[in-house]
């Protein structure tokens, strides 16, 4: 099944096209990472996806419903995790979840959620008291309290520190393992390598690749980048064939090759190769909107 399906998806501000023609469908049970840089339509997108804006022209599907004819029962199915909340300061994590969780038909137990984003010890106390990143982990909570089928992550691990990450990709992992749909915007191409099942590149409004992390833009068939050390100094070679350079130099090393390494491209390097063209470029995504909520 398809979660999202997208076709000729076009959205502008003033003379700007944010999102120029974009195709796109991401099938049920994947996590899905949409990465660009600033200004490539991303936000544009989610928020049109989420019935937050409507398009311009294009047609839109997510969870079988176009999001602007979106129902209670709908909104019961998606989770969304905005990049910031606000109002929220005189409640308590356990407060704010229980309120949050009676407006879904199924919702995860309160103290299971604070178990999963790492808050138990915090439940009690003022959200304005927290820092940064717990307040970015209740973020994520208030997400997935409703059991959602399809969730929205939108730079989800601002602020955490490295164990949090990893214990957050943990939980994601879970989640999708359950079923769960996931589309995450990053900009953190290890985050986006590590959950991502495909990821979709977008600069100027427009797609630009869609693949496996592995083998976006073909970095899988890339050239190879072998190096070692001999006679005190670093010494590399570019090929396609590795493996026999490799057993060459075994061979002439009679042995152990001294700190032998074989690389190809990074996501990062891939990611950034395919959006040079556009970086110098300014397109308009969505303007500000400080009223963003999640709808009732």
């Amino acid at each position: 099944m398809t979660a999202i399906s997208i076709r000729g998806l076009v959205k502008t501000y003033g003379d700007k096209r944010a999102v120029d023609e974009l195709d796109l469908d991401i099938e049920a049970g994947e996590v899905f990472a949409l990465l660009g840089p600033n200004g490539a339509g991303k936000t544009t997108t989610v928020e049109i996806l989420e019935g937050f804006r409507t398009a311009d022209a294009g047609t839109v599907q997510v969870l079988g419903t176009d999001p602007r004819d979106a129902d209670r029962a709908w909104r019961n199915r998606i989770g969304i995790v905005l990049q910031t909340s606000s109002g929220l300061d005189l409640l308590t994590p356990r407060e704010i979840l229980s309120s949050t969780a009676r407006a879904y038909a199924t919702p995860r137990g309160v103290d299971e959620v604070l178990a999963s984003v790492g808050l138990q010890e915090k439940a009690d106390e003022r959200i304005a008291g927290l820092s940064g990143g717990q307040r970015r982990r209740l973020d994520v909570g208030l997400g997935i309290v409703g059991r959602p089928e399809l969730l929205f992550l939108d730079e989800p691990t601002t602020g955490f520190d490295p164990k949090a990450r990893r214990d957050f990709w943990d939980l994601i992992r879970s989640l999708a393992d359950e079923g769960t749909t996931i589309l995450l915007t990053t900009h953190y191409l290890d985050e986006a390598e590590h959950l991502a099942d495909r990821v979709g590149v977008i600069a100027a409004g427009r797609l630009l690749a869609l693949d496996t992390p592995a083998n976006l833009g073909g970095r899988a068939d890339d050239e190879a980048t072998v190096s070692w050390t001999e006679d005190g100094q670093r010494r590399s070679l570019v090929t396609s064939t590795p493996t026999l350079e490799v057993q060459r130099l075994a061979e002439r090393f009679g042995g152990e090759v001294p700190e032998l390494a074989v690389s190809r491209p990074s996501l990062e390097d891939t990611y950034l190769s395919l959006i040079a063209p556009h970086v110098t470029e300014h397109v308009a995504d969505s303007p500000a909107d400080t009223t963003r909520k999640v709808p009732a």
